[in-house]
């Protein structure tokens, strides 16, 4: 009989990685607090976010932008699922993490290193440009956590499920679960309806960017990208266009994973839908303050294409956000290990085509 282990991560694991999210989370909290610090008014940065030109009360340059509250809160929530969530969940999580993170602060480390902007006081591109090095390490740090802090869990996943293995009048329940599959992976339904929400969104926004890649000139498209001075909005937020290409990116692959049904991809979905709702809503919100949403009907075609895309995205997001947070396969596994004896005692029934007990009982029964 062919025997498969599960693996979970191991306490120094679940520790190691739940340190390195509050890292991050501390490193874009920092800035949060600086660009507080530097506002006029508190409420400028919520703007500032949302995509209005709002100057802060000094001659600086903001650093943050919506990316950053919500990377911070999802590095919270993947701590306190490496710490409590079951292997597969948490694994999901902390890969989750250090996806989005890889993703977005990746092109910060040859922005922040080009000339043009050299004009900001000094030490603050080079403060900016190191905890964008430190989050990339740190993402570096969770996928070789989940790569190399796995050990052998201690029940057996054995090809004959639900089969009762008897020996001396000790009956061994083995795993059964009906739908079969790893534990925390999702269920068949909401894994169809994360495909369709995370494809389509991800469909729709990767769409956008093909679209303006052949309208616009490739020097263009390419300040949008890889950083200009004319894009540039704030310190540790990536190029517009690489942003958006990073979400679609995302979503399509949590998209995937929830298709085939991987242990990771609730959490995938979950960090997905999130980053896409953010950005849809901020979009809509920049669309509301400045009249578009009112003007609706008179706007051009193509405007009201994209507000129309925002508006899916950001049902989509949510949505997909709700579906991942419904409960996957459960793990049975510690249930299915217990042995159950029979004989020990009145009410014990013995199971059919068992042996029956032992005339004396051994010592310490």
């Amino acid at each position: 009989m062919s025997t498969r282990r599960n693996s979970g991560l191991s306490g120094g694991a679940r520790g190691l990685g739940a340190l390195a999210c509050s890292l991050l989370a501390l490193l874009s909290v920092g800035w949060i607090i600086r660009d507080l610090g530097i506002a006029q008014h508190p409420a400028d940065l919520w703007w500032t976010w949302l995509g209005q030109a709002r100057r802060p009360a000094e001659f600086t340059a903001w650093a943050t932008s919506a990316l950053d509250p919500l990377l911070a809160l999802g590095a919270l929530a993947a701590a306190v699922a490496a710490l409590r969530a079951a292997s597969s969940v948490a694994s999901g999580a902390l890969l989750a993490l250090a996806a989005a993170t890889a993703l977005m602060r990746l092109p910060l480390l040859w922005v922040l290193g080009a000339g043009w902007l050299q004009g900001l006081e000094s030490g603050l591109t080079g403060r900016a440009r190191l905890t964008a090095g430190a989050e990339i390490a740190l993402a570096v740090v969770l996928v070789a956590v989940v790569a190399a802090g796995r050990r052998p869990d201690g029940s057996a996943d054995r090809d004959l499920r639900g089969v009762t293995q008897t020996a001396y009048g000790v009956v061994h329940r083995l795993p059964y679960e009906e739908s079969g599959g790893v534990p925390g992976r999702p269920r068949r339904g909401p894994a169809v309806t994360l495909g369709v929400l995370l494809g389509g969104a991800g469909l729709a926004i990767a769409a956008w960017e093909v679209h303006w890649w052949l309208r616009l000139d490739w020097g263009t498209y390419r300040k949008g990208l890889l950083g200009d001075a004319s894009v540039f909005r704030a310190l540790l937020q990536p190029p517009v266009h690489w942003q958006v290409a990073a979400l679609a990116l995302l979503a399509l692959t949590g998209a995937a994973a929830a298709l085939r049904r991987a242990s990771w991809a609730r959490p995938a979905a979950m960090a997905a839908g999130a980053l896409l709702f953010a950005q849809a809503a901020a979009a809509l919100a920049f669309a509301n303050a400045s009249g578009q949403l009112d003007r609706f009907p008179v706007l051009p075609g193509q405007a009201q294409l994209e507000l129309g895309t925002a508006l899916w995205v950001a049902a989509a997001g949510l949505a997909a956000v709700v579906a991942a947070a419904w409960p996957g396969v459960p793990d049975e596994s510690r249930d299915a290990a217990t042995a159950v004896a029979y004989g020990a005692s009145p009410g014990a029934e013995r199971p059919p085509h068992a042996p029956p007990p032992p005339s004396t009982l051994p010592p310490g029964w």
